[in-house]
């Protein structure tokens, strides 16, 4: 059970952070469905920068700088990438779903044009010896879950978790924030910049969704990048819609589903009794049908909530401070 917690919360790290991303993005009235681009571009700057470090044997014997500078990396080119979005729905009222597909088709082309390149190869693996994992084994398995083989992101996603919900439903920018995605025509009639704040919600998802993608490449896919994230960006946008854009529904979602998410790839050495029998094992099914699981779980977890899910009403609508 220990084992199973722990994969867990590797799996919903990432998913928690960028599914916060889609909140920003969403409270201000910008439908954000480029997170899967978004993660993917973060990811593989951040990649290339741990590359060049170990290549040129910088910041040696500092494995945790190494990891958590990678991320502000990643999150600021997160954050660059995203301005796309920003300038095509806000300054062009281009239609935001559209220019979202348009990065989430650009992110993978070009991560895999550049690794090609520069690289020579089919894709990025960064060094295995950085060693930003926890290791503290001697505690009862409470301590063991959230201390025992556990990533410096984890703790690091729970800070911004109450930050970021601090900013949002605490402050007057996060007012402002909300304003703008449920009724811009007020909030600019007492003075809120409905644009700057749009760019700021969106700017913020970028960020997020970047250092999600490198969080992601870092803990879940053994340090590789190869110009995907398995869905997990579409994954995190159900997780927004199912915890009905607040932060807590959105981690108890990340949660849910990091669980189902980490079955597919430890099923075969699961063992959830401490009986030493693999239950899932012995069922003898091939391993893509644990893997489906979250998906299908996303359709009828979705089937079941939508009627009750309450969207920002002016996201995905341009606003033009022009019009009559």
């Amino acid at each position: 059970m220990v084992f199973l917690l722990q994969k867990t919360l590797i799996y919903a790290i990432p998913l928690l952070i960028v599914a916060l991303a889609g909140m920003f993005a969403e409270r201000s009235g910008i439908i954000n469905i480029a997170l899967d681009g978004i993660m993917i571009f973060g990811s593989f700057i951040g990649a290339v920068y741990v590359y060049l470090i170990q290549k040129n044997d910088l910041l040696t014997g500092h494995p945790q700088i190494v990891f958590m500078t990678a991320m502000l990396v990643a999150a600021a080119a997160g954050a660059l990438f995203s301005l796309l979005l920003s300038f095509s729905a806000i300054n062009l009222k281009a239609d935001q779903t559209i220019g979202g597909t348009a990065l989430n088709l650009l992110a993978p082309a070009l991560a895999l044009f550049f690794i090609k390149v520069f690289f020579m190869q089919d894709k990025l693996v960064m060094p295995k010896d950085i060693g930003f994992v926890i290791l503290n084994g001697d505690m009862n398995s409470v301590g063991r879950v959230f201390f025992d083989k556990a990533y410096v992101s984890t703790y690091i996603a729970a800070g911004l978790f109450v930050l970021l919900s601090i900013f949002m439903y605490k402050t007057k920018y996060g007012l402002r924030l909300r304003a703008c995605g449920e009724h811009p025509q007020a909030a600019d009639s007492v003075g809120i910049n409905v644009y700057k704040m749009r760019y700021l919600g969106t700017t913020i998802s970028g960020a997020l969704a970047g250092m999600g993608g490198y969080i992601y490449i870092a803990t879940v896919a053994g340090g590789t990048c190869e110009g995907t994230v398995a869905g997990m960006g579409f994954l995190a946008l159900a997780i927004m819609i199912f915890g009905n854009w607040k932060p807590l529904g959105i981690a108890l979602g990340s949660l849910l589903f990091g669980l189902l998410k980490c079955i597919g790839p430890t099923y075969s050495f699961l063992d959830i009794n401490g009986d030493g029998i693999c239950a899932l094992k012995e069922l003898n099914m091939p391993m893509y049908f644990y893997n489906i699981i979250p998906y299908v779980a996303v359709l009828v977890v979705l089937a079941f909530t939508s009627k009750k899910s309450r969207a920002p009403k002016a996201e995905g609508i341009p606003y033009d401070k022009g019009a009559r």
